[in-house]
């Protein structure tokens, strides 16, 4: 078992966008495998980090779809349920900058459907991070579920938390009424603009950071789109530019840099505690290597994060 394994826990998402060349009053759409976390475990596993995901897949066509997506790219599905609810649709609208605004469609559907047994037998020993977030740590009953298994894991294991905030499918107070309780069981609390707009309306982003960091969170760090990011480790902050890509659409740009975040400082040794031994130098580092994934991940369209190689490529090109 490898000791920089990274494990993450959350929703699989069947990604539609409408074909523009659609006959008239028919509308086709293109399936993309997706959902937060299972684009972070794509991602982790791209780049070359060991990279287990604890899901719910359907047996239906698009949880298949999830299953073959995810083992083609190298991710870890031993501890998978195959789960009996049919799998959670989102359909996009993209933009003319490329933003996507999603419809959900996820009623009583497989993500959110977690019980105690089906994490009791999971073996986190070879564990460097948990990272979890999004629909499948908000939405019961799963919700609930999953963070006692956070707060389990958290004294072994780093935990890297992602809120990523749903409007259309959680109201903000929700997570707002969570948020304490994430800071105190995370080391990683990585958000979007949107996010903090929605989780702390009108709050600055540096006040926002250390009303996290007086929760228990150690590193906060925050994405900007076209701005780039802030990071915040134990008050120390930093900003770091964002990388710039020829941008197709946005979708999957922040799980894309969360697992650029998470993979640079497994592969320096710094993920498996409590970040002791973590420094401002490390964290500008990782995130600018975050940046270049994210960016390698907005040139392309839907939520598909780069191969290592082709990091490697970019950055020789002058892309970094």
């Amino acid at each position: 078992m490898s000791p920089h394994r990274i494990t993450v826990l959350g929703e699989c998402v069947a990604d539609a966008f409408p074909e523009a060349a659609s006959p008239v009053n028919e509308l086709a759409l293109r399936v993309l495998p997706g959902g937060g976390p299972a684009n972070t475990a794509v991602a982790l596993a791209r780049l070359g980090t060991p990279a287990r995901f604890l899901a719910r897949l359907s047996g239906d066509v698009f949880g298949r779809l999830f299953r073959a997506h995810l083992e083609a790219s190298g991710v870890d599905l031993s501890y998978a349920v195959t789960a009996d609810e049919p799998s959670t649709l989102a359909v996009a609208e993209l933009d003319v900058t490329g933003q996507a605004t999603f419809s959900f469609h996820s009623q009583n559907t497989a993500d959110w459907q977690w019980t105690p047994e089906e994490l009791a037998g999971v073996d986190l020993s070879g564990t460097a991070c948990l990272h979890s977030g999004s629909l499948a740590l908000v939405r019961e009953p799963g919700g609930t579920v999953v963070e006692e298994f956070l707060a389990a894991a958290a004294p072994q294991t780093t935990i890297s938390i992602d809120p990523n905030v749903r409007p259309q499918l959680v109201h903000p107070d929700v997570y707002r009424g969570r948020l304490t309780r994430w800071c105190g069981l995370a080391d990683i609390l990585r958000l979007s603009e949107d996010d903090l707009g929605l989780l702390l309306p009108g709050t600055p982003i540096e006040q926002a950071c250390d009303t996290w960091h007086a929760a228990g969170a150690r590193l906060v760090v925050i994405t900007l789109g076209a701005e780039g990011a802030l990071a915040s480790l134990d008050g120390e902050r930093l900003r770091i530019p964002a990388v710039t890509a020829q941008v197709v659409d946005t979708v999957a740009a922040g799980d894309s840099f969360t697992a650029g975040l998470l993979h640079h400082l497994d592969a320096r040794g710094l993920l498996g505690g409590r970040l002791a031994r973590l420094g401002l130098a490390d964290v500008a580092e990782a995130c600018r290597f975050g940046a270049r994934v994210s960016a390698l991940t907005c040139s392309v369209a839907g939520p598909n994060p780069p191969w290592r190689n082709q990091v490697a490529e970019a950055a020789t090109a002058g892309c970094s």
